[in-house]
């Protein structure tokens, strides 16, 4: 038995990354600003930090990939 359905599943979510990406450019913006920002000194990153700026991505994400409803 092979895992080829898996790959194929895996590619077709991987090409749609790239719009999905592009429909959330200002929530990916956020994310990569908080996590640079709390990166940056001498303070280790720590777990939770951009908590709300990445629940904003991954809500934008699943907006972006899902099927519209019409």
């Amino acid at each position: 038995m092979s895992g080829c359905g898996v790959w194929l599943r895996t590619r077709a979510r991987l090409r749609r990354f790239p719009a999905a990406l592009a429909a959330c450019g200002d929530q990916a913006a956020a994310y990569g600003r908080c996590v640079a920002a709390a990166a940056s000194g001498p303070a280790e990153l720590r777990r939770d930090t951009c908590l709300e700026e990445f629940q904003a991505l991954r809500e934008c994400f699943a907006r972006a990939v899902s099927p519209s409803p019409w």
